[in-house]
């Protein structure tokens, strides 16, 4: 695979997408600036997933919100388009995935309201300031990710398990990657948990559930970060009758800067 020119500028990556002309997974891209996981859901579910992302905000950190109908996330950046600014989208017809699309303006409603969770590829570019690897994004690959038997909080008709996304690393480089990413909870902040996969529900460490296997070397563990690829598990759990969602890996990049966030 052909590693693709990095983009600096978020909105001229955005440019990119719309026209087509990137369709890659976006890890690595625009450093230092915030990338964001995308759920987007009928008004009549929207009062209960905020509800749902405010009891898990490990998981689930608000970071933006469009009005119904409305495409547009300005806190984010001003030509944000939500129908046509991520590189892959997933659909889901009542709570199940149904096909993986590059454009929603054939399927966008004016009761549709779109959310931007805060994603762990946004702190990647200060862990490689920090010397600590990214073997994902040494291999272009997306990061793996994984469901785990970590139970989420219920809010009415949302609720499942929490989605994790893993970076092998050694005990010293862990150590230093909970501190960089503790200064970073509108992005999942530290991790929830390193060491045996099993304690979380993984069986199988080499057979991500989204994203793509990594290496672990001899003297390394599996980090682990809540991942907003959680909505998906709870949209499946809901099942309401359509959701749109950005495809694992696939992000929105934003204008704001990680130093700029705030989760709601």
């Amino acid at each position: 695979m052909t590693i693709p020119h990095v983009w600096q500028q978020p909105a001229a990556l955005r440019q990119a997408i719309r026209r087509g002309d990137f369709r890659h997974h976006t890890a690595g891209q625009a450093p230092g600036h915030a990338q964001g996981n995308l759920a987007i859901l009928p008004r009549d579910y929207a009062d209960e997933f905020l509800r749902f992302c405010r009891l898990n905000p490990k998981a689930c950190p608000v970071i933006g919100m469009s009005e119904p109908g409305a495409p547009a996330v300005p806190e984010l950046g001003e030509d944000i388009d939500l129908r046509s600014d991520v590189p892959a989208y997933c659909v889901f017809r009542d709570g199940e995935l149904v096909e993986e699309v590059t454009d929603l303006r054939a399927l966008w409603r004016d009761d549709l309201v779109g959310f931007v969770l805060g994603c762990s590829l946004s702190f990647e570019a200060a862990l490689l300031d920090a010397r600590v690897p990214v073997r994902h994004i040494e291999n272009d690959h997306p990061v793996p990710m994984y469901n785990t038997s970590i139970a989420n909080r219920p809010a009415g008709r949302f609720g499942g398990n929490m989605v994790v996304s893993m970076r092998p690393m050694s005990t010293a480089q862990a150590i230093r990657a909970i501190q960089v990413t503790s200064r970073f909870p509108a992005v999942h902040g530290a991790p929830v948990h390193f060491g045996n996969p099993a304690e979380i529900g993984i069986a199988d460490i080499g057979k991500p559930d989204y994203g793509m296997p990594v290496e672990i070397r001899r003297g390394e563990v599996p980090v682990f970060w809540a991942c907003g690829v959680t909505p998906q598990q709870a949209i499946r759990v809901a099942r309401p009758p359509l959701a749109l969602t950005h495809k694992p890996g696939y992000m929105l990049v934003a204008d704001v800067r990680n130093s700029e966030l705030a989760a709601f």
